[in-house]
């Protein structure tokens, strides 16, 4: 952890000491958004991360490269769409050269952004760098608990409607079987399924398609949305260290294994927080074989269930509200709940641009 705080600690200084009096030199003195968007950037690399695109009809590479920063400044700005994104790049001289744009006339126009966004999408670019910035300053830490939690991504496109059980399978037969008749074994759950498959094929099977969710509040009543359901792993510190978007129907639960296996191909930590909607043996048991200790609220779904923390771990649990917290920044600072775009690739990486974002402000925040 010590090393980790060194190396975070060295790189923000470089960026404070070199990176920000270089610029202010050059293009006069930075707010502190344009500060936020520097650091970002800078320990972000999301320019590493773009596909070369030589020998293509269009714009050149150059052009995608700031592009790309242009749509984390975006995120950073908090801005509702591409025009007034561009609208800002026109305006401002020292966010423009930011991005990459010396003259007026370089700015792309809106269509070429909307093209390149679609190529990001493809590319999983926002995910690449997001997963790359955490191994680069997180997989050294001995991370105590990660907090994991839903929160839901309201979309403007026509929901899928949802096929009913019964139209999916035939119903069992109820009773007891007949004298000599053989039932066919129970089909393992889905939850009982991702223990024998890998993480791809895990998420190959979780639903993405915009359809209609119901989840209760914190004040105990439900709320349904239409659109999608973003599921983050949340270290100490309010560090975002994986995610995973699905669609709005699906339950948390499901989410549970895959998530956790993701989180533990970038870091290595000592307990799971998660609410009661996680309340299964089969993640319990999931966690532990991870070299975790599960702490679940319990789901009381029967009268005589009097399970109930320890002293020690209803202490732990409260650790879990940091996922609440950073759930609550995407949304307010860092455009979750600003989606133009449609379909489940497209609003992933919208959501990936905020969360890198994200993330480096809550580095920013653990040296500062």
């Amino acid at each position: 952890m010590l090393q980790l705080k060194e190396k975070l600690s060295q790189h923000w200084h470089c960026i404070q000491q070199n990176l920000f009096p270089w610029l202010e030199e050059d293009l006069g003195p930075l707010s502190e958004k344009q500060q936020q968007l520097v650091a970002v950037l800078e320990m972000t690399r999301v320019e590493e991360f773009i596909q070369s695109y030589r020998g293509w009809v269009g714009r050149p590479q150059d052009d995608r490269t700031a592009i790309a920063r242009a749509f984390v400044a975006k995120a950073v700005y908090n801005f509702s769409t591409t025009r007034q994104l561009l609208d800002r790049l026109k305006s401002d001289k020292v966010l423009r050269q930011i991005c990459g744009w010396i003259k007026l006339n370089d700015v792309a126009e809106e269509w070429t952004f909307s093209r390149a966004f679609a190529e990001f999408s493809k590319s999983k670019l926002g995910e690449r760098a997001h997963e790359a910035l955490i191994k680069n300053y997180q997989s050294e830490r001995l991370v105590g608990h990660i907090s994991r939690d839903s929160t839901a991504i309201e979309a403007r496109e026509k929901a899928i409607k949802k096929e009913s059980p019964s139209e999916l399978k035939p119903k069992a037969k109820r009773g007891r079987p007949r004298k000599g008749e053989e039932r066919p074994p129970a089909e393992p759950t889905q939850l009982e399924r991702q223990l024998n498959i890998s993480l791809e094929e895990m998420r190959a099977e979780l639903s993405k398609v915009c359809d209609v969710g119901t989840k209760r509040n914190s004040k105990g009543y439900q709320e349904s949305w239409k659109g999608y359901k973003f599921h983050i792993d949340t270290a100490d510190g309010g560090i975002p260290i994986s995610a995973i978007l699905t669609s709005a129907s699906v339950h948390d639960s499901r989410v549970a294994i895959p998530l956790a296996t993701l989180t533990a191909q970038r870091v290595v930590n000592l307990y799971d927080l998660m609410d009661a909607a996680y309340d299964a043996q089969v993640i319990r048991s999931h966690s532990e074989s991870l070299g975790h200790i599960p702490l679940i609220d319990f789901n009381k779904r029967r009268g005589g269930d009097t399970r109930s923390f320890l002293p020690h771990e209803a202490q732990r649990y409260k650790e879990r509200s940091t996922a609440e917290r950073i759930n609550s920044r995407m949304k307010d600072e860092f455009g979750a709940t600003k989606i133009y775009v449609r379909g489940h690739t497209k609003i992933m990486t919208h959501l990936m641009f905020g969360l890198i974002a994200l993330t480096v402000d809550q580095l920013i925040r653990l040296i500062t």
